[in-house]
């Protein structure tokens, strides 16, 4: 199920490299979404290494 919570990015890809991000997920066991946020990740942690740590700005939950 969904967690309503996450935000949803739709992207367009070129079939090459649709193919390829596929083939790579498949090879390390991943869904193609699973592989994007790896990949997202690893992006995100190499920068704030470098960079800093990307503080989140405070909100208050509004219901």
């Amino acid at each position: 199920m969904r967690n309503k919570q996450n935000k949803h990015l739709g992207i367009e890809i070129d079939p090459e490299l649709h193919y390829k991000l596929h083939y790579i997920s498949k090879y390390y066991g991943r869904s193609a979404n699973g592989q994007i946020l790896y990949l997202i990740r690893q992006a995100i942690k190499e920068f704030e290494k470098t960079e800093g740590t990307i503080e989140l700005p405070v909100t208050t939950d509004e219901k």
